[in-house]
């Protein structure tokens, strides 16, 4: 059987099983969503996920994946749990209007790596809130996590008398770019969460699609802050799932005027500093961007790895009770300065600021080079004008104040963001939304229209100024 006869399957059984769930009501799809969020936050079967994509794809850390299924599951499912999702959902009638929500089919998820333990489950739950079926094409690296993932949600759908097809795993022996490709040409809709060229795939690949942009946070430090309490943040960010999340923070400015003191403050945090100009800098450097200056790909061993991974790799000494890395960079920004850029690992870059506009120049410059409608974040306890300036500046689709990135950018019990596994970065980012994506965003609507009473036209002279209409050209 040839990759697409295989695919071609999968979408059927898809279809078929859609076609059924498309009749539910709203208390069958709250029924089923709320059960497929319920069981996945199951100790025994979180435990299981977590070791199972540690094992398989040598990336990440247990204890992180395995708290990450439980709030991501729990999050997604409660900020959904009393939306309305079928039929009429909005009536409107001063403005005469109706919205019907309707499901888009199948939907083809393509699936990172480094979220390989999450990412299926919230796609799960919005096919169940959403009456879709989904299809999820895992990376090479967690083909066997995501299968066991899909058939434990399938067993749940059985249990409630469900269609199990809902939630099909492409099988671990046809998981390729080949069959990645073919899916996305066959689904309705395609969900694309991972690196950018598979998402610049899916775009191209005919089928509407939603997909996701590189990461490449940097945030500012302002004399303000809570020194201790900021290097704290960064720390526990940066040490959830060994730094692997797209929203953990790469690079810290920090304003001159503390910048020594910050030093001390991620020292006492638990890092382990590297300054400008060390041979241990070089060393890490070549370790992390091997083929560089040519191009500025990451060396697959880096990302998800720990500290003492990094320093056997790149043949320096740090300390066992170091937690993460701290690499000072002021000689510049961009593709001449690697460490500007994404690490996807517990590496944080340090450059230094000579005021808040200069902070700013330098992140606007780290977003030029990598992770333009991504994030961004500050750390102060000043002025809200601050914060305003900031986000007027940056071309950013989402910004965290005084937070930890990793467990607040993508929604998390310490802020109201929406809880997604998937963030849109904008068309700065070449996406065509800059949300944390939701079931919202894998569904179609109907919208209808009934006449007023009487045509309804307001006057000119209620729109439009007395001197803009005495004007003349």
């Amino acid at each position: 059987m040839d990759v697409k006869e295989y695919i071609q399957g999968l979408v059927k059984r898809a279809h078929a099983a859609q076609k059924i769930a498309e009749g539910h009501d709203q208390k069958r799809v709250d029924e089923l969503t709320a059960a497929v969020a319920w069981f996945t936050m199951k100790e025994d079967f979180r435990r299981k996920a977590a070791q199972m994509l540690v094992d398989e794809s040598k990336m990440g850390v247990v204890e992180s994946k395995f708290v990450k299924i439980y709030n991501k599951s729990k999050g997604a499912f409660s900020q959904m749990k009393d939306d309305k999702s079928v039929g009429l959902v909005e009536d409107d009638p001063v403005r005469r209007l109706m919205k019907f929500v309707k499901p888009m089919g199948v939907l083809g998820a393509i699936l990172p790596v480094t979220n390989g333990e999450a990412t299926p489950i919230v796609k799960a739950l919005w096919a169940m809130k959403t009456r879709n079926a989904i299809i999820l094409a895992p990376h090479p690296k967690g083909k066997a996590t995501c299968k066991y993932i899909a058939d434990y949600i399938r067993s749940v759908l059985k249990k409630y008398n469900a269609p199990e097809d809902l939630v099909i795993a492409i099988d671990p022996e046809q998981v390729s770019v080949e069959s990645s490709q073919e899916l996305m040409k066959q689904v309705d809709f395609v969900v694309a969460t991972g690196g950018t060229p598979m998402v610049r795939e899916a775009y191209s690949s005919g089928t509407p699609t939603i997909g996701v942009g590189t990461g490449n946070v940097s945030t500012y430090i302002d004399p303000s802050a809570a020194l201790d309490d900021t290097a704290d943040k960064i720390k526990r960010s940066k040490m959830f799932d060994n730094g692997s999340s797209c929203s953990s923070e790469n690079a810290a400015v920090v304003h001159k005027d503390i910048y020594d003191a910050m030093l001390t403050a991620f020292e006492k945090a638990g890092a382990f500093i590297i300054r400008d100009g060390s041979a241990e800098k070089a060393k890490l450097q070549k370790t992390i961007w091997p083929q560089w200056p040519e191009k500025n790909v990451l060396n697959r061993d880096i990302p998800a790895a720990n500290v003492a991974k990094i320093a056997e790799l790149a043949g320096i000494s740090i300390p066992e009770d170091r937690s993460f890395i701290i690499v000072e960079e002021n000689g510049g920004i961009g593709k001449q300065f690697p460490f500007t850029g994404e690490k996807l690992s517990v590496i944080v870059t340090m450059i230094k600021a000579n005021s808040f506009e200069d902070a700013l120049d330098k992140m606007e410059a780290i977003l030029e080079y990598q992770g333009k409608g991504h994030s961004c974040g500050m750390h102060h306890n000043g002025k809200d004008e601050m914060v305003s300036k900031m986000a007027m500046r940056l071309k950013v689709s989402r910004m965290m104040v005084n937070q930890p990135h990793t467990l607040a950018n993508s929604g998390g019990w310490i802020n109201g963001m929406p809880n997604t596994m998937s963030l849109g970065c904008s068309t700065w980012g070449h996406n065509s939304t800059g949300n944390n994506l939701t079931w919202r965003d894998v569904v179609n609507y109907t919208v209808v229209s009934k006449p007023f009473d009487t045509p309804i036209q307001p006057k000119d002279e209620d729109l439009f100024s007395a001197e803009l209409r005495a004007a003349t050209l």
